[in-house]
């Protein structure tokens, strides 16, 4: 892939862009080997991935001024680098990057300055399906800006008439946090469908979605295949988010449960699995406080926890659990390895790198675990 940022050094973001794809992706399969040594595994060719326009989201930071306005990423000086021409972009996600810039001159959204701690817009954050739909979220300090967005809306659908969510999101505190707590959705519509292969899925603003649907897609896809041919009747889905895997993994006569801290991605999931018919439902909370709290244990538990992994409080229960499998999802290698050893009496039986960053150190890992 051929980056103008890149060359310029304006962007070093993808570490290994002079890599050769080929070879990024045996390094990412060698680290996966190398961490998980010892471990019995069938192990699968990593998946490769699109090597430019396969992100579906974008998280912009708002810089420049009023009259010319920037989105891209801080600097070490704090002034923010332009990169509305990243070639990691979906196209769809591509094309709406520069109109949006220019709405940010029409409903004066003064971008923040973080050196001075003024301005109000922090970010611009965009998502989009794989139906070609668009989520647009506007990170603000205070709702000052908010009448004019309402304002100059409808202009910015008639420009991006794939428009289907927008939303201002309240983050009043200086941080490097990316979003507040608060959210006010501005559409009618507050969900944006996310369909992958026969799976509706929704997306609500604060909800969580894996960055290339394309991958997405795969990694599902991978988990309904691996435990097809599993005989179980009860399943958890912790760390669910918008309830990718339970909703793959339903099949008739399974009572599939899905866990999730997020209220918003519970929200979404609720809905998918109110399309998808019974079988599904989810809940908000901890997923280690749900696991020990449980009156009874599942058959399968399905794990896709952030990077830091499930802990030694989850681990250490399923160890002593008479759980027979469970289906790991990790976007790191080394906390899954320190998981793994902590629960020794779960075998692997199968692994995968799935190349969901190319061009960087990160990727995902699916195995599956059989006691």
């Amino acid at each position: 892939m051929h980056c103008d940022y890149y060359e310029a050094e304006q962007c070093r973001s993808c570490t290994l862009l002079e890599v050769p794809y080929a070879d990024q992706l045996a390094r990412k399969d060698a680290r996966t080997r190398e961490a998980l040594d010892g471990v019995p595994t069938l192990w699968e060719e990593p998946l490769a991935s699109a090597q430019s326009g396969f992100r579906n989201k974008a998280k912009m930071v708002a810089g420049g001024t009023v009259a010319e306005p920037r989105l891209g990423i801080l600097r070490a000086d704090g002034a923010v680098q332009d990169l509305r021409e990243c070639p990691l972009h979906e196209p769809v996600v591509a094309a709406a990057l520069p109109v949006l810039a220019e709405f940010m001159t029409a409903a004066r959204l003064v971008p923040y300055d973080v050196t001075s701690r003024r301005g109000e817009l922090k970010y611009v954050l965009v998502t989009a399906s794989p139906a070609g739909e668009l989520l647009v979220r506007f990170v603000l300090r205070s709702t000052e800006s908010v009448p004019r967005i309402r304002k100059h809306l409808p202009s910015l659908t008639d420009r991006l008439p794939h428009l289907a969510v927008a939303s201002v999101n309240l983050h009043p505190t200086h941080s490097a946090v990316l979003e507040g707590e608060e959210e006010i959705v501005l559409t009618e519509r507050a969900l944006l469908p996310m369909r992958v292969g026969d799976v509706e899925m929704y997306l609500r603003p604060q909800g969580f979605f894996q960055t290339s649907s394309q991958m997405a897609g795969a990694l599902y896809t991978l988990a309904a295949s691996w435990t097809a041919e599993l005989t179980y009747r009860t399943a958890w889905d912790l760390y669910c988010g918008v309830g990718g895997f339970a909703l793959h993994l339903a099949r008739p006569g399974v009572e599939v449960i899905g866990v999730e801290s997020s209220q918003e991605a519970v929200a979404a999931a609720t809905a998918s699995a109110a399309d998808a018919g019974g079988g599904v439902r989810f809940e908000a909370g901890d997923a280690t406080a749900f696991a020990l709290g449980a009156a009874q244990e599942p058959d399968l538990v399905v794990v896709n926890p952030p990077r830091r992994g499930i802990g030694a409080d989850l681990a250490g229960w399923l160890e002593g659990s008479g759980v027979r499998h469970v289906l790991y999802s990790s976007c790191n290698v080394d906390s899954l390895a320190r998981d793994l050893t902590a629960m020794p009496s779960l075998r692997t039986v199968r692994a995968q790198v799935l190349d969901m960053f190319p061009h960087t150190e990160h990727f995902e890992t699916l195995v599956l675990l059989e006691r």
